[in-house]
C-alpha cells in the first residue's frame, strides 16, 4: 500500500488506529478452545468486529511462533483473511522486529512480504535497526511495501541504550538520522512508544513527514491526546496502537461486540483529533 493510499485511508475512516493481534490462547474466550483453529477464530470476530474503525492490524509475531507450526498456520490464515476479505481497506503490519546480516534479512524479507514463498503477504514489516545498513535495505527490495524502524521504544528497558550520548545526538536520534540514507517517507516509518510522547518534537525536527508507530496506548499508560498533540502532521503521520484495550475488552461470548466498543471510542477521538493537524512544537 503506498502512501496515498494510506493517508486516504486514515481520512475516509477518520481514525489511524491500529489494533495489535496479540492473540494468548489463556486470554481468549474458553467456547473458542472448542474450535479447531482458536487463535484464528478469534482473530478473525475482531477483525470482523473492528475494521470500518481501525485502519490497521498488527500481528505479533512471538503470539504465534510459540505455538510452533500451528502458530504459524493461525498467522498465515489470518493475514490470507484480512488480504482477501478486506482488500484495499486494511493496512497489515507483522511485528516481528526482524534484523540480521544481508542474505538473513532477505529471507525475512520473503517470509513477510513474498506469499509464494511463504503464503503471507503483509504491508509492513518492524526492524531493528541494530546491525545497520545491510541488515535493513533489504527489507526495501519490495515496491510498495514499508519497513518500520525501531527508535524510541516505551518499554522500562529504553533507557539501556536509546538515550546514550554520542556529540551532540542521543543514539535513537542517530538511528532517526542515519536511516534516512537508507530509506524514505514513502517506504519507512518508526517506533515511537506513547510513554515517550514529550520526545515527538524532538523525534518530528529530524523526521517532520515520516510516519510513526505508536505502541503503549492504553494499557502501557501512553496519552492519544499528548500523542497526536506533539506527533500529528498535515496527512496524519501516526499509526496509534492498542492491543489489550481493545481484544481483551471481555472474555466472555460478547468478546467481539466489547471489542468493536472499545474501538469505537478510540475512532471517535481520533476522528475529533484530526480536525486539528497543528502540533505544539
Amino acid at each position: 500500500m503506498d502512501r496515498s493510499l494510506l493517508v486516504g485511508l486514515i481520512f475516509s475512516k477518520k481514525s489511524f488506529l491500529c489494533i495489535g493481534l496479540d492473540t494468548d490462547l489463556t486470554k481468549i474466550p474458553s467456547h473458542l478452545l472448542e474450535t479447531e483453529d482458536p487463535i484464528f477464530e478469534f482473530n478473525k470476530a475482531i477483525i470482523d468486529s473492528t475494521h470500518d474503525l481501525c485502519i490497521a492490524y498488527k500481528p505479533n509475531f512471538a503470539f504465534y511462533e510459540c505455538y510452533g507450526a500451528q502458530g504459524w498456520k493461525s498467522l498465515t490464515k489470518t493475514i490470507q483473511y484480512i488480504n482477501l476479505t478486506y482488500p484495499g481497506q486494511l493496512f497489515s503490519i507483522a511485528d516481528a522486529k526482524r534484523g540480521d546480516i544481508g542474505n538473513t534479512s532477505q529471507q525475512y524479507a520473503r517470509a513477510m512480504f513474498d506469499p509464494s514463498s511463504s503464503g503471507m503477504e503483509f504491508d509492513a514489516v518492524t526492524v531493528a535497526p541494530y546491525m545497520g545498513e545491510d541488515s535493513v535495505k533489504p527489507f526495501l527490495s519490495y515496491p510498495g511495501k514499508w519497513i518500520i524502524v525501531l527508535a524510541l521504544t516505551s518499554n522500562k528497558g529504553a533507557a539501556d541504550f536509546q538515550f546514550f550520548q554520542n556529540g551532540d545526538q542521543r543514539l535513537f536520534e542517530q538511528v532517526l538520522s542515519k536511516s534516512q540514507q537508507w530509506g524514505n517517507n514513502e517506504n519507512m516509518m518508526y517506533v515511537v512508544g506513547a510513554t515517550q510522547a514529550e520526545m515527538l518534537c524532538d523525534i518530528r525536527k529530524i523526521v517532520p513527514d515520516h510516519f510513526l508507530l505508536v505502541p503503549g496506548v492504553g494499557a502501557q499508560g501512553g496519552s492519544l491526546l499528548e500523542v497526536a498533540k506533539y506527533g500529528l502532521t498535515k496527512q496524519c503521520g501516526l499509526i496509534v496502537n492498542s492491543s489489550r484495550n481493545i481484544i481483551y475488552a471481555s472474555s466472555g461470548p460478547d468478546f467481539a461486540m466489547k471489542a468493536r466498543e472499545e474501538a469505537l471510542k478510540m475512532q471517535q477521538e481520533m476522528a475529533a483529533i484530526l480536525g486539528f493537524t497543528q502540533t505544539k512544537c
